[in-house]
């Protein structure tokens, strides 16, 4: 059962009878046959259930493609669930626009999606994923049990079926999606999916709105990727956390002034000989008030980038 609800823009947002912590699954039909579902503002030390980032599908003539599924095998059950309410094609791609396990932990969820005599669905990620949660598998998962506790049953981490060293163009009847892997940047191997039929464009979290952007690979080349992401054309995007936006050049301008600001003010405080635990505490703090999560997030980010300053 379903009922609609107006939406930002005129779209309809779509309630599926199927219940999170109590409450439905929303998604937001963005465009001709685009649903995402827009996670919470949450930080995975506080408050976290597997419900943060932004998870969604595109349907085509013949078959469905998922893109990003999740933090729990709870949370993609109610993303197939919701699916389910609006299509009965066959899921024929789930795509992981990168490995963190708030969008990837529901995969699990979709290896019996489709009727018998349809086929598994084939699961995609950049060519460097499978390295990624081969590495960082058993930590994520004993991180999420410790965080959801039994909300983490069943959930279990899905490697690659098919990975992308450059480019793909994928098929889902009248509608191909274009699929790009990224040198290093948010992390090591992150992928945006184009909608060539309604120029949508996800991103994954190479672009965050409202939730401060979180890094794990290299600044500098997710720099250069926000640079090139700016000059393709795009009628909607999907950032990896925050609301769908139809102005892509602002949303990279407000992530890429937050990211310079904090390259240079880790790199003041390095050849200032400020220890690392003193620039957790001030470095980009002129960008505090412009972010969501920023005192959880910001630390953290100058944990990681601190030591990789100190060798250049």
């Amino acid at each position: 059962m379903r009922r609609p609800l107006r939406g930002l823009s005129g779209s309809l947002i779509l309630l599926a009878a199927v219940h999170l912590h109590a409450a439905p699954l929303k998604l937001q039909q963005v465009a001709p046959g685009v649903y995402v579902h827009i996670g919470a503002h949450k930080d995975f030390e506080d408050g976290y259930d597997g419900d943060i980032a932004n998870i969604g599908f595109v349907i085509g003539s013949e078959a469905v493609a998922v893109i990003d599924t999740g933090g729990s095998h709870a949370v993609g059950s109610a993303l197939k669930e919701a699916l389910r309410a609006i299509t009965a094609l066959p899921v024929r791609y789930v795509i992981a626009t990168h490995g963190h396990p708030d969008h990837v932990f529901g995969n699990a969820a979709f290896l019996g999606a489709n009727a018998a005599g349809a086929g598994a669905p084939q699961f995609i990620g950049h060519a460097k994923l499978p390295q990624m949660l081969a590495a960082r598998g058993e930590t994520y998962l004993r991180n999420l049990k410790k965080q959801l506790g039994p909300a983490a049953d069943q959930s279990t981490l899905v490697a690659p079926t098919r990975t992308v060293q450059d480019r793909l163009v994928l098929d889902l009847g009248g509608r191909k999606l274009e699929l790009r892997a990224w040198p290093k940047a948010h992390t090591d191997g992150d992928l945006t999916v184009f909608d060539a039929s309604t120029r949508t464009l996800w991103t994954g979290d190479l672009l965050f709105i409202e939730r401060t952007p979180s890094l794990d690979g290299d600044a500098a080349g997710w720099l250069a990727a926000m640079d090139a992401l700016d000059g393709q054309p795009a009628a909607a995007t999907i950032p990896g956390h925050g609301p769908v936006t139809r102005d892509k050049h602002a949303a990279l301008a407000r992530q890429r002034a937050y990211l310079t600001v904090l390259l240079r003010d880790v790199r003041s405080s390095v050849r200032q000989g400020a220890g690392i635990t003193a620039t957790m505490a001030t470095a980009a703090s002129s960008e505090r008030a412009s972010w969501r999560l920023f005192d959880a997030v910001n630390p953290r980010n100058v944990n990681y980038l601190y030591p990789l300053l100190e060798w250049e």
